[in-house]
């Protein structure tokens, strides 16, 4: 039986997911292609054969023909539209964040509580990526002993023009913030964010460093530097009592030519994480087959988010900032 999937954004990352439903993953029928700009959706529903093209994602939601929502719109939207989905019964797949803010994303929890069943996965596609995952694996089997550092920086090659040191915590580094949390297993008790101290915070692209504890004593270094200028670059080391595992990035050839070995770098997230998406969007709709919730929930998603928050805050104070979550509804 195919799921049809109402998906609401058709921008860069909306129309990737589009290709991946339409030709890597099977059992799916594109059943809406939404966007504010109608004549977006309507080009990104004729690429990848969509049924229907509209403007109107409540529409969407609503329609009975839709069996699962796919959100890759603007970021403000996220939050109110996987609410309407979880109001409306149907299984929604979120992109990051769920909300820059932790108090809509309480509000999000407590609509799925309500309903007594998990709907929303949020698309922290990292937890997918075979690097990742086999890290995880490493530590889970006690191949390097405890976990005692995280080490993790991102860079991108620039920054748009209305990217500051805030929004490098608040939009690149959630990812980070995300799966140092899933491969160490534990919450962060405090963050302190620092940054070269003659770089404007609000400088376009103005790179942040951060150090989190976790609440279990572990420490987690962040960089996140999006005016790299060479590439797209994402690495991380865990360090163990034993050990350490060093994340690799897949790299498909490697030319020699005049006394060099070289090597590409990407230039921008996609086709790093492009197999972690695969993986992601297939793992989602066998969820849905199954009734059996994948990947980051809601409660992850709010955590991330009020890191982030308290990543900005320490950022603006130049101090640490301890963190404190919710009390966790055990539907999570």
């Amino acid at each position: 039986m195919s799921i049809r999937i109402g998906l609401i954004g058709a921008g860069l990352m909306g129309a990737d997911h589009a290709r991946i439903l339409a030709t890597e993953v099977p059992g799916v029928t594109l059943q809406y292609i939404c966007d504010a700009d109608a004549a977006r959706s309507r080009s990104v529903a004729d690429a990848y054969g969509a049924v229907h093209a509209t403007s109107d994602p409540l529409a969407v939601i609503a329609d009975k023909w839709v069996d699962a929502v796919l959100i890759a719109s603007p970021d403000q939207t996220h939050a109110p539209l996987t609410k309407a989905c979880i109001e409306a019964g149907k299984p929604v797949l979120c992109e990051k964040p769920l909300s820059q803010d932790s108090r809509e994303c309480l509000e999000v929890i407590a609509a799925e509580v309500k309903g007594g069943k998990r709907l929303a996965q949020i698309a922290f596609m990292r937890r997918f990526d075979p690097a990742y995952v086999e890290m995880k694996a490493a530590l889970d089997k006690g191949l390097i002993g405890p976990a005692l550092m995280f080490h993790c920086f991102h860079r991108n090659v620039s920054a748009p023009a209305n990217f500051t040191g805030q929004m490098a915590i608040s939009n690149s580094a959630p990812h980070e913030f995300d799966i140092a949390r899933f491969v160490l297993g534990a919450d962060y008790a405090e963050i302190s964010v620092f940054r070269p101290e003659f770089v404007d915070a609000n400088k376009v692209g103005a790179p942040v460093f951060m150090v989190l504890k976790t609440v279990a004593g572990q420490l987690v270094n962040v960089e996140i530097n999006n005016n790299a200028a060479y590439g797209y670059d994402v690495r991380g080391e865990l360090v163990g009592e034993k050990g350490s595992v060093f994340l690799r990035s897949p790299i498909q050839s490697e030319i020699h030519v005049h006394l060099q070995a070289i090597t590409a770098y990407p230039e921008d997230w996609r086709p790093r994480f492009a197999e972690a998406y695969r993986l992601q969007n297939s793992a989602w709709l066998k969820s849905i087959e199954t009734g059996k919730p994948v990947g980051a929930s809601a409660w992850d998603g709010y955590a991330a988010t009020l890191v982030a928050e308290a990543g900005a805050e320490s950022l603006a104070k130049g101090a640490s900032v301890k963190l404190s979550l919710a009390a966790k509804p055990a539907l999570y």
